[in-house]
């Protein structure tokens, strides 16, 4: 148990701060995770490399998606008034701990929508069935949330431009 911790606690607290922004909520869904994981580590399956860390994304993704759901903040934030232009944004100069805390100040439903359509690889479809509302609302919040990190992006190049 304590090798496995060590190995993937890191990884996993990254996947659940890319949810939940408060820190010590990060800790105690990270926690109610591990006791989950090994609670259930007999019901595993090994489907090849990478299944078991597949397996435990999975479980601390669901209870990210559980905290939310008990603070009732999926709710969808207003759209943003005047959309911004969603023309290449150079993510890869933007240091990898800037654009994670980027990530973490987005609105709650807009974080929530990009994380499962980009990291988690969801459809519209799967997002509007796990946060139970719409598929085009689902598409909304994506389109919202890069336009947001794209203006970030450019504010953080503007200010940072050339070291």
């Amino acid at each position: 148990m304590k090798t496995l911790y060590g190995r993937y606690a890191g990884y996993l607290t990254a996947v659940c701060a890319r949810y939940l922004p408060d820190d010590d909520e990060v800790k105690d869904v990270l926690q109610e995770a591990f006791i989950k994981i090994f609670q259930s580590m007999d019901r595993f399956t090994y489907r090849g490399e990478g299944s078991l860390k597949a397996w435990m994304t999975r479980i601390v993704v669901n209870g990210s998606l559980k905290a939310l759901r008990r603070k009732k903040t999926v709710p969808l934030p207003q759209v943003l008034q005047e959309p911004v232009d969603e023309e290449e944004t150079p993510f890869a100069t933007v240091p990898l701990p800037v654009l994670q805390e980027m990530i973490r100040k987005l609105p709650d439903g807009y974080r929530t929508v990009f994380n499962l359509f980009v990291f988690e690889d969801k459809s519209h479809k799967e997002i509007a069935s796990l946060l139970g509302i719409k598929e085009n609302s689902s598409a909304s919040q994506l389109f919202h949330a890069k336009a947001l990190l794209a203006r970030w992006i450019k504010e953080y190049m503007k200010t940072h431009d050339n070291g």
